[in-house]
């Protein structure tokens, strides 16, 4: 067994917990006394997060660079838009070698949608500083970013409260 100077985690699937999964790796890195950043693709501005009181209570740097849900956008472009931007941001920190752990929470939709190319983010992730753990969060991952992964998690759905009514619930989901 050899000992890499990082590794890239994606964790993806249908099921529940690949953000809650890469915000655990969060708290242990920052544990350890790793500087940490987060850019998360999706979630906009008006989202209170528990992961995100917390990591501002740790002091762990976070961008909300998205735009919402698609399905509520008013302006597609925009959000298009915002997803590009954000993975500027996440290229530019990966580069940067000031960080130990960048998560890029849902990055796999701003691929699946269009707004930045897989093979950019492959790059990008291929190319990060030396000592740059990454984890990707996000359904239907493509292939290149399987590939550029050290470590896949398939999150299975096998049965979630909101198919039975129940809306998301602070502390659990959020």
């Amino acid at each position: 067994m050899t000992r890499a100077d990082s590794v890239v985690l994606l964790n993806t699937g249908h099921g529940k917990g690949k953000s809650s999964a890469a915000f655990g790796v969060m708290a242990r890195g920052w544990a350890r006394g790793w500087r940490v950043g987060v850019v998360q693709f999706i979630k906009g501005g008006k989202w209170k997060t528990g992961e995100r009181k917390l990591a501002d209570h740790l002091g762990i740097e976070w961008h909300t660079l998205g735009d919402g849900f698609t399905w509520e956008s008013t302006d597609l472009d925009e959000t298009k838009a915002k997803g590009r931007h954000a993975f500027e941001v996440a290229r530019d920190k990966l580069r940067s070698g000031d960080y130990e752990l960048l998560i890029l929470d849902e990055i796999t939709y701003a691929v699946a949608y269009g707004w930045v190319p897989e093979e950019e983010v492959v790059a990008a992730v291929r190319e990060r500083a030396p000592k740059t753990n990454v984890v990707m969060t996000g359904r239907n991952a493509g292939p290149g970013l399987i590939e550029v992964a050290d470590t896949v998690t398939e999150m299975q759905k096998v049965k979630h409260a909101y198919d039975q009514g129940i809306k998301a619930l602070k502390g659990i989901e959020y």
